[in-house]
């Protein structure tokens, strides 16, 4: 079977998603970040997670190998982060919308949850790079809904 690949990427749209800004350090030390949904719990036991990085990203180099990043789940009032952080060529974080962590990554203010995490394997996925982290840290919002991508666009949930 063949498979039409607009098709798959309609049909792979109908899983309701989170969305996140997975933050890192570049190598020249400017803080990036990039939106993604592609976010997953792999293991409580050690505390795994992985997303998956595109293998022709703008960014790929910043993402690829961190020893340390983050991933900033964000709620519905920060639906213009994940617009500006997911455009090719604004990764660098503006100064008002992150403080450092404690592992040197960007945290995503007033993010509903943010996992600071130590890279722990990648592995080749096809036209993506899987990276699993292993959570070291983590930070809990207290209230806020969840900003969900859904059929190619934001959905509440109700």
């Amino acid at each position: 079977m063949s498979l039409d690949g607009r098709e798959l990427r309609d049909a792979l749209g109908r899983f309701a998603t989170g969305v996140t800004v997975v933050t890192a350090m570049s190598k020249d030390e400017r803080a990036m970040g990039m939106t993604a949904n592609s976010f997953s719990s792999v293991s409580l036991d050690p505390p795994l997670v992985l997303w998956s990085l595109q293998n022709n990203s703008d960014v790929y180099d910043v993402f690829a190998t961190p020893k340390y990043f983050n991933v900033n789940i964000l709620s519905t009032e920060q639906q213009a982060l994940s617009n500006h952080y997911a455009k090719k060529e604004q990764h660098e974080l503006d100064a008002a919308d992150f403080r450092l962590g404690k592992y040197g990554a960007p945290v995503i203010r007033h993010a509903l949850v943010t996992f600071e995490c130590e890279l722990e394997a990648t592995h080749a996925g096809g036209d993506h790079l899987i990276i699993v982290g292993r959570i070291h840290d983590m930070h809990d919002r207290p209230s806020g809904e969840p900003l969900v991508f859904y059929c190619g666009r934001y959905r509440e949930i109700r």
